[in-house]
């Protein structure tokens, strides 16, 4: 673990899911996560890696119904412990974009800590939110934790998939462009003084 002092820990309880998250923005991509939703914590795990961000998540909820409550619960949490951890934004990148492969898979992320919650969302071929990718994780529930993340870290992210046929590489693509945007975004520039924004407040 780092020794930044870009950090934060969420805890939500609620009747459908229970989540105690931490995370340090200038960490090295250590990961201990453990959702009860294995596809999800397979995408996390490489969120924090390619992100360059230290996640330690435990979290459970009524699987038993739907794996929706604890994803979206997950996410909610991630982008509000991302929000906290960015503080005042002084000195960062503010913005990031990324191209990643997998295989025949192929997304691109843009990503802008503006302060301003907007997700696009694009590309996913006919009949990916139906497939269930391991026999839990609904294809949908891929643009449903990036809707929370954007909205509860209050980023501005872009997402589409330009090419793609296994709907597991094609979330996996998603999830690792998406995490070196953010990665870019939340760098620290030296050559940034202040807030990187002409308003003067992220």
């Amino acid at each position: 673990m780092s020794s930044g002092n870009r950090v934060a820990r969420i805890q939500r309880e609620t009747s459908e899911s229970s989540i105690d998250l931490r995370l340090d923005l200038d960490g090295t991509g250590t990961s201990d996560i453990q959702t009860s939703v294995p596809f999800l914590d397979h995408m996390l795990t490489a969120f924090a890696k390619h992100s360059l961000t230290d996640l330690t998540i435990r979290a459970s909820g009524d699987v038993e119904i739907d794996v929706h409550h604890t994803v979206e619960d997950t996410g909610i949490v991630l982008g509000q412990a991302i929000r906290e951890a960015l503080g005042s934004k002084a000195s960062i990148s503010r913005y990031g974009d990324a191209h990643v492969p997998l295989d025949e898979a192929l997304a691109r992320a843009v990503v802008d800590i503006s302060g301003r919650p907007y997700l696009v969302h694009d590309g996913e071929p006919a009949g990916f939110e139906f497939h269930l990718i391991g026999g839990h994780f609904t294809g949908s529930m891929v643009r449903h934790i990036f809707e929370a993340i954007t909205v509860h870290a209050a980023m501005t992210v872009h997402v589409t998939v330009l090419s793609g046929r296994d709907p597991h590489h094609i979330a996996e693509a998603e999830f690792k462009a998406f995490a070196r945007a953010f990665r870019q975004a939340k760098a620290l520039d030296p050559l940034v003084v202040g807030v990187p924004s002409t308003k003067g407040a992220l």
